[in-house]
């Protein structure tokens, strides 16, 4: 089995660069033509199932991916749901700086500052990797496509690979392999 990993695609928070998080935010309609365009991507791929955050940005763009590519099952998982960013979500930077400026200096200063409210980082990894390493090691044959977030799959990318990967365009792709010691690669599709 392959694993694809992608990002939903854009939302109107996402062009106007307003932290989400867990502030649950449709697609636009540049958003779904990105999932259409994800759908095209991966339709040589053989997708057999599909898994998503239960997030509507992430569950939309595996919806559309799923319609086009004739896939009949797809899967909810809040463990694939993006970080909570607490009192960042809603907000832009300059708006995180002017409101709430020390804990804005604390986090720039170093990430795994957590703002009031947020999800701790290793929370976030634990899930996410529990998550795919359950699907992972399913009896699913064929290829899976599991549709997340861009902190969350930034978050696991990291830990498996010990690299942090920049900030991901929406419907980043990613093949993840996963072998007998757990996951082994993470390519850039």
């Amino acid at each position: 089995m392959t694993l694809f990993l992608a990002r939903h695609g854009e939302t109107e928070w996402n062009r106007v660069g307003r932290w989400q998080g867990n502030t649950d935010i449709p697609l636009s309609e540049v958003g779904r033509a990105q999932a259409r365009q994800l759908a095209e991507r991966l339709r040589d791929r053989n997708v057999t199932e599909i898994f998503s955050s239960d997030l509507s940005r992430a569950r939309e763009t595996a919806e559309i991916v799923a319609e086009a590519l004739g896939v009949t099952r797809l899967r909810l998982d809040p463990r694939l749901r993006e970080r909570g960013f607490g009192c960042f979500e809603g907000l832009t930077r300059e708006e995180c700086e002017e409101r709430h400026a020390e804990v804005w200096a604390s986090y720039l200063a170093d990430r795994r500052t957590v703002p009031p409210g947020a999800e701790p980082q290793a929370q976030v990894v634990a899930r996410v990797v529990a998550a795919l390493t359950a699907v992972a090691e399913s009896d699913l044959t064929g290829h899976v496509l599991v549709v997340s977030h861009g902190a969350a799959i930034r978050s696991f990318v990291h830990t498996i690979t010990g690299i942090a990967p920049a900030p991901l365009a929406n419907t980043a792709l990613f093949a993840v392999s996963y072998g007998v010691g757990g996951f082994t690669s993470i390519t850039s599709e």
